[in-house]
């Protein structure tokens, strides 16, 4: 098992002081990819608005969410050993690898499955976690 990533809060405020900290990030990310795209001030105004930032602001939070990485097996037994957890499961049981997120102030754990591809399971994963669990406390 492998564990990817490094925001795991404990509590909806620590998630709500992590999301608020990736503020500037977000803010700088999308000021250099609109200089890169070669928006002058006028379209910058225009275009990149408090929406635009808040997306990336968003996108930052979930990327950086902790993700376990393992072959579904691992992942059962993790869960036989937090019988206390909801489990919230996406994809087939019949394929060989899952990621999961635990989000300890929901008491609950949501996992991907996969059978090749890594990083799209963290990807979706990672959305499917931020939608359900961090969008109402951040």
């Amino acid at each position: 098992m492998d564990e990817r990533g490094f925001l795991a809060p404990e509590t909806p405020e620590a998630a709500a002081d992590q999301y608020r900290e990736l503020g500037p990030a977000a803010q700088t990310v999308t000021r250099e990819t609109a200089k890169a795209m070669e928006f002058d001030r006028e379209e910058y105004r225009e275009r990149v608005t408090s929406d635009v930032v808040e997306t990336a602001r968003d996108a930052l939070f979930a990327s950086l969410l902790e993700v376990s990485v393992g072959t579904y097996a691992e992942f059962e037994s993790f869960c036989e050993d937090n019988p206390d957890l909801d489990v919230y499961e996406n994809g087939s049981t019949e394929v060989e690898n899952a990621v999961w997120h635990v989000v300890p102030f929901e008491d609950a754990v949501v996992a991907a499955t996969y059978q090749n591809e890594p990083e799209a399971a963290m990807g979706t994963l990672r959305r499917i976690a931020h939608g359900k669990f961090y969008s109402d406390v951040v």
